[in-house]
Formats: structure tokens, sequence, C-alpha cells
């Protein structure tokens, strides 16, 4: 998925979901060495796990972050794709 930044440094965030686990994460633009931190710390997570973690997050006096961000993009994510309840 791609999602279009608002409020950050960052422009994007490109990041895929296997088995509603958080691969493949990039930022484009924003801080090189703490969105490449970000990245790999959320690697592997839940996106659920994620999304509890980092949702409000703020950078400075801006009322986001890159972290944020990336929880409404999974969240927008979750939207489009819903996970079924039924097994």
């Amino acid at each position: 998925m791609v999602y279009k930044t608002h409020g950050v440094c960052s422009r994007e965030i490109h990041f895929d979901v296997k088995d509603h686990k958080l691969t493949n994460v990039r930022f484009i633009g924003g801080c090189p060495g703490n969105a490449l931190g970000l990245s790999h710390l959320v690697e592997g997570m839940d996106i659920g796990d994620v999304i509890k973690r980092l949702e409000g997050t703020r950078c400075g006096f801006k009322p986001t972050s890159c972290p944020d961000q990336l929880t409404l993009a999974l969240k927008e994510y979750e939207k489009a794709n819903p996970v079924s309840m039924e097994s």
C-alpha cells in the first residue's frame, strides 16, 4: 500500500501486510535515520500492535509524526481489508 502522509516531513509510506503482519515498510522523505529505524522496528509486527504502540505520537509541536502517520495508514488498510472473524 502507498499512503500519502499529512503534516510531517515524509511524503509517503509504502508497506505490505501479510497474515496481518507489517512488511516492507519504507518512508519516502523525512528523517532518513529515524524512518529507517522505525521501519526496522515494526517489520513483522502485527498491525494492531503497531497501532496501539505508536498512535498519537507527536513530533515536537506538530499534532502528528511519522509513527502516527503510519498508524493512520494501517487503519486505512484495515478499513479497506477487513479481517473475517469466521474460521
